[in-house]
């Protein structure tokens, strides 16, 4: 298992366009991917899932890898936070 923690920046949160974006980045990913935010955690692979997680600005999640490609994936979603959100 991968994991990577980073603080959200975007004044918005992880609002609905970023959201997807990173949705379809883990669905590309055969590992599992999972977010965390404080006690609660979502599977990225689902839109639903990641928004009703609620994630706003300043807050720091904890994303999980967990599969064949985990490193990779884990790669690509950092870079994707770091430019997005």
């Amino acid at each position: 298992m991968k994991e990577i923690q980073y603080t959200i920046t975007d004044l918005c949160g992880l609002h609905a366009r970023p959201a997807g974006e990173l949705v379809r980045l883990a669905q590309s990913h055969q590992s599992q991917v999972r977010m965390l935010r404080g006690e609660r955690s979502c599977d990225v692979k689902s839109v639903l899932s990641l928004m009703g997680l609620g994630v706003r600005q300043g807050e720091t999640v904890t994303v999980q890898t967990t599969g064949p490609d985990e490193a990779e994936a884990a790669d690509a979603i950092q870079a994707f936070l770091s430019a997005r959100v």
